[in-house]
């Protein structure tokens, strides 16, 4: 049995989705009830592009864009934007958009159903920030300590290994001292992204303090790790902060982590290494 107008527009005002319509023009001529609720406004008020003022500031540029190049394409799309409620608190909504399309496949406009998630991203924000270093963007040292306890059972468990770097900026206090903490901020920043850039999606980089980072390379032979290492060393060598002529050098500690081997005492060797790198004159890995 078919349902009729009426009972398609009984389903879609009593959702619990904020829904929307568009034309051939782009702009919404449509909301359900849940939309209006959620913002406190009439549907004269958000028609056309009014829906747009609700919109965050620092989200705006994204999600009109989301929205114009899958219009133009005719193609769904799904984006998360932030959107002013009736009391004035902005809430992170989930927006599905799909084109509509009449018996004879000629475009129509879009239709749109919209969730609250700010729970959820929030949340994730959340996780994030108790994993991740906010300066250079990679793992933080808590993180890298389950990440290591991981990988010493995986090891355990396959019998597999795992390569440590222990990474440290050479002359980092002299930076600090004759540039300032901005411009020792931007080197951490800059030789994090550079390190990075360098590694396998398998492979792992945190900050393990200061001016240290370490890097867990697994299923990796010592050999496979002095070439990374050896790249990592050349690339961040050839960095340029700001106008500065200074060149970044990092001392580097290899140890191998493998079945038997405890992860403390692996990391008590790249730690010593590394410090026999800096003792040698730095910029080198040992």
């Amino acid at each position: 049995m078919e349902l009729s107008c009426h009972e398609y527009k009984l389903i879609v005002e009593s959702s619990p989705n904020m829904i929307w319509r568009s034309g051939l023009d782009g702009n919404c001529y449509y909301f359900n009830e849940t939309w209006l609720r959620f913002t406190g406004r009439t549907m004269e008020q958000e028609q056309g592009d009014g829906w747009f003022g609700g919109v965050h500031p620092e989200d705006a540029d994204f999600c009109m864009k989301t929205y114009l190049d899958a219009f133009q394409q005719h193609l769904p799309f799904e984006m998360e934007y932030r959107l002013k409620r009736h009391d004035g608190a902005y809430r992170w909504i989930n927006d599905r958009g799909v084109p509509v399309f009449g018996a004879e496949r000629e475009f129509l406009g879009y239709i749109g159903s919209c969730m609250d998630v700010t729970e959820k991203v929030e949340g994730m924000r959340l996780t994030e920030m108790a994993h991740y270093d906010r300066l250079t963007c990679v793992y933080n040292r808590n993180y890298l300590e389950i990440l290591i306890d991981y990988e010493y059972k995986r090891i355990e468990r396959e019998k597999g290994n795992a390569v440590f770097l222990m990474l440290d900026i050479d002359h980092f206090k002299c930076f600090n001292d004759e540039y300032g903490h901005d411009f020792g901020d931007k080197v951490l920043s800059a030789v994090a992204s550079a390190i990075s850039k360098k590694l396998r999606s398998s492979d792992f980089i945190g900050r393990y303090g200061g001016d240290e980072f370490l890097v867990i390379l697994p299923q990796t032979s010592v050999s496979a790790a002095g070439r990374i290492a050896q790249r990592i060393l050349e690339d961040c060598a050839a960095l340029k902060i700001e106008d500065s002529q200074e060149k970044i050098g990092l001392s580097i500690g290899l140890s191998e982590l493998k079945p038997g081997s405890k992860p403390k005492v692996v990391l008590k060797r790249a730690d010593e290494a590394m410090f026999r790198a800096k003792r040698n004159g730095g910029n080198q890995f040992v």
